[in-house]
């Protein structure tokens, strides 16, 4: 039975939005209270403060200029690209190459953009293109202008963009994976309301990176692509026992069900994706055959003979990654294997971006962290009996499916509008899909397919069928 025929409408009706005063997201709030006047929401002074106020009179003003004339010296180092700067009715300031591929186009809608890049760097930009202050014709490539001249993004988080660092260290430490700290980090982003996210994901509602086995593929056709060769490089069989660890809303272990016909459970933390999950198999006619537990990993229990964990690892946190794959590991028989998808740093930046707190960390993902290919490797190494069989990139492979969200978020805008998302979430969410797309466009992120077998595994790698 088609899973996208039968997949459950999702209703969720959210409408405006805070930040939630938990962890570091915006959520959904009613407009109205229940009498029908305006409502205030309880945490507004939080939301207000995650903008540097006004700063009145003269000060303000050599704040300001002193921003912008730093900014526009940093930028004068540019070189492999061309942007243009562009305030008010003045002249563009043009910096890099004249006849370069890579350009954008950046438009100072408000001069408080100058001291908001000043005082809180990257993070600060991003609170500043959610309150309007200023736009771009093509978000992705400014991003991978800054990512392509990393010397000149590193100079934006430099001087007094420092100051603030151990307060969004303080920040981000509230976020903390325990068994508590992780469900709330995951409802932050992931209960958001399914009506955004079907909004922008194919009908599969699949939320990680696809695999484009051929140009023209449509997105949904790559995502179904991406989960049969992950079952196919774990050689699935009837009789396996598979555990997956990061539900999403039921897709990968439904496919597995009906294209392997094994058995699979699968566990999450959110209870909206659990429900959603549930409903997906029932729908399908899998409940014989598959499983929805809401168990913590920490907390699973049992021997399988495959498990699968797509693109879950970055949830677990820097501290917890010994012990993520070593519960993997012993979920395991002698003879099992696992495969896992994970978004990647370069190895050189991994040490940095542990230490520090980014746009995705302070707004999207709280008590997130990406790990290195090095990362991964040597904690499985150190905490488990586990070896690489096999492992490849398909960074190129999430900027396309980066890209293709993106457009679909920008094309469906006004539908979540009048859903009641506000335009500050919506350009918060605007600039995240980007941001992401220019990591791996330009291949300081990556997507690493890895596939980890116990020591009497008789796996072997094989050519996956297209």
């Amino acid at each position: 039975m088609s899973l996208d025929c039968n997949r459950p409408r999702l209703d969720s009706r959210p409408s405006a939005t805070t930040r939630n005063g938990e962890g570091s997201s915006l959520r959904p709030l009613p407009r109205t209270a229940a009498d029908g006047s305006a409502r205030t929401p309880p945490d507004a002074a939080s939301r207000r403060s995650t903008h540097v106020g006004a700063t009145p009179g003269r000060a303000g003003r050599w704040l300001r200029g002193a921003a912008r004339s730093g900014l526009l010296r940093r930028l004068s180092a540019l070189r492999d690209g061309r942007l243009e700067l562009v305030e008010g009715g003045r002249d563009a300031h043009v910096f890099g190459t004249t006849n370069a591929d890579l350009r954008a186009r950046l438009v100072v809608n408000d001069p408080a953009f100058y001291r908001d890049l000043a005082l809180r760097g990257t993070i600060g930009a991003a609170e500043s293109f959610m309150a309007r202050r200023w736009d771009c014709d093509d978000l992705a490539s400014l991003v991978r202008l800054l990512v392509r001249n990393r010397e000149v993004l590193d100079a934006l988080e430099s001087g007094t963009a420092r100051l603030l660092v151990p307060l969004q260290r303080l920040f981000h430490a509230r976020n903390r994976n325990s068994r508590r700290g992780s469900r709330r980090n995951v409802a932050a982003h992931y209960d958001l309301g399914d009506d955004l996210f079907e909004h922008f994901l194919d009908p599969t509602l699949t939320y990680s990176s696809a695999c484009f086995a051929a140009p023209g593929m449509t997105l949904q056709a790559a995502q179904e692509h991406k989960i049969d060769r992950l079952g196919q490089r774990l050689a699935l069989r009837p009789e396996h026992r598979v555990l997956e660890i990061g539900t999403g809303w039921g897709t990968l272990m439904c496919r597995f069900a009906e294209r392997f016909g094994c058995r699979v459970d699968s566990t999450t933390i959110s209870r909206n994706q659990a429900a959603r999950a549930r409903q997906r198999v029932a729908a399908a006619g899998l409940g014989d055959r598959t499983r929805v537990l809401e168990l913590d990993y920490r907390d699973l229990h049992g021997r399988y003979d495959r498990l699968v964990s797509v693109e879950m690892i970055e949830a677990v946190g820097h501290d917890h990654l010994e012990g993520f794959l070593r519960k993997c590991s012993d979920l395991l028989h002698e003879d099992g294997a696992m495969a896992l998808q994970a978004i990647t740093i370069a190895d050189a930046h991994y040490a940095r971006a542990v230490r520090e707190v980014d746009f995705i960390k302070r707004w999207i993902f709280p008590g997130s962290f990406i790990p290195s290919v090095a990362a991964i490797l040597g904690a499985m190494a150190k905490a488990t009996d586990l070896r690489l069989l096999w492992l490849e990139d398909l960074g190129a492979h999430y900027a396309e499916t980066l890209r293709r969200w993106r457009l679909r978020f920008l094309e469906q805008r006004p539908r979540l509008e009048a859903r009641g998302y506000d335009d500050r979430f919506l350009r918060l969410w605007e600039f995240y899909l980007a941001y992401c797309e220019g990591g791996f466009a330009e291949r300081f992120l990556g997507v690493a397919q890895m596939v980890l077998i116990k020591p009497r595994c008789t796996l072997q790698t094989t050519p996956v069928v297209a």
